[in-house]
């Protein structure tokens, strides 16, 4: 018997160490796996840099079971810097969606092949009062746009994953997201 799957999503997420993209990962897979009670899958590469090198992280989320745990094409692709948006680009499902921070990547025309976002996800954490926070921002802009996990598991995931006494702060640079989502959402 085949079994198709109702809820299946490829996630690649490219960035630099010290931008939180193995952090973002990770919180993807939790919200999903514990949280929204779906399978997940979760895998991270980096480069020998501890800040500052290529990395990126794939997460799978499906209502089936994932029996391959490497994102081959994904439906969204969050790139953080312009390496990594290079790197991924072409990879994009048809119909997918692209989100990037504006302030670091610069985009190139493909066309309608996929939706794209462009999010000024550093400023914004920057007026938050820290820049390091861009990666939330971002998964708050992705909860208001698509249904990969709910809102309530990200926010879940987010309270356990952050540095303890960072959590509030967090959860403010996901609801800014979230919020500059909806507004782009409202046209």
């Amino acid at each position: 018997m085949i079994v198709t799957a109702k809820i299946y999503h490829e996630i690649t997420i490219s960035g630099f160490g010290g931008q939180g993209i193995v952090l973002n990962g990770s919180i993807l897979g939790k919200a999903a796996a514990i949280y929204d009670k779906t399978n997940a899958t979760f895998v991270q590469s980096y480069g020998p840099e501890a800040r500052g090198g290529a990395c990126s992280a794939q997460v799978i989320v499906s209502d089936t079971i994932i029996s391959y745990p490497y994102v081959h094409q994904p439906s969204i692709l969050i790139a953080m810097s312009q390496e990594g948006y290079e790197s991924n680009i072409d990879s994009i499902k048809d119909g997918g969606m692209l989100l990037t921070d504006s302030d670091l990547v610069k985009q190139r025309d493909v066309g309608k092949r996929y939706l794209s976002y462009s999010i000024p996800a550093s400023r914004i954490a920057e007026k938050m009062g820290n820049k390091m926070m861009a990666n939330i921002v971002m998964l708050g802009f992705l909860a208001s746009f698509s249904n990969v996990v709910t809102t309530e598991s990200l926010k879940k995931a987010i309270f356990d994953s952050v540095p303890k006494g960072t959590e509030e702060k967090n959860l403010g640079a996901f609801e800014a997201g979230y919020e500059y989502g909806s507004k782009e959402k409202q046209g």
